[in-house]
């Protein structure tokens, strides 16, 4: 679910978007313009343990992310070490390989839209967000957003903005009705 993660992978072209586990959505019908790899400004390195809540289940696994300006690739690996999904992100597209035992609420799309919103600079996101007409609010170290006045993503860092990402971040999307815990740790140079 969070670093749950748009544009169509090879093979699923006839989905539609609400079907598709590659879409960006960050919830029914709450598509995401991606912005591009090097729109986040620097590079990253990161271990994160993500525990999700969805209807009263709860699902752990370990995402190893890594963004250039060229490229952003998620591995996610379920408690077990197998790999559940890869997610390469590129300026020439998006390519999504998830394990055939990967449960459909775990929708690797939304889970890239989530870390765009969560982790990509506000005016990346902002205009991210322009076409579905979502809306950023942020604080001090908080982000939230809306579609007609009615909260899709609420986010509290345990870091502050600019700084790397290690630390707690807790998120709940209440579009897809699941709520995030993220341990994070980034590599520095």
């Amino acid at each position: 679910m969070a670093a749950l993660l748009l544009v169509a992978a090879a093979g699923c072209a006839g989905r539609t978007p609400d079907t598709d586990a590659a879409a960006p959505l960050l919830g029914p019908e709450q598509r995401l313009a991606l912005p591009r790899p090097a729109d986040l400004g620097r590079t990253v390195e990161a271990a994160q343990l993500i525990t999700g809540t969805r209807d009263g289940e709860t699902f752990v696994f370990e995402g190893h992310l890594s963004v250039t300006p060229e490229r952003f690739l998620l591995v996610g690996l379920d408690t077990m070490g197998r790999r559940a999904m890869t997610v390469t992100w590129t300026d020439a597209g998006l390519d999504v390989d998830a394990a055939p035992w990967l449960p459909p609420a775990m929708r690797p799309g939304s889970m890239l839209a989530d870390l765009v919103v969560l982790y990509w600079p506000e005016a990346a996101v902002r205009q991210a967000l322009a076409p579905s007409g979502a809306v950023l609010t942020t604080g001090p170290r908080t982000r939230t957003v809306q579609v007609g006045g009615r909260e899709l993503l609420h986010a509290d860092y345990g870091w502050d903005p600019g700084a790397p990402w290690t630390g707690t971040l807790r998120y709940r999307n209440r579009a897809w009705g699941y709520e995030i815990e993220v341990q994070s740790r980034e590599a520095l140079p």
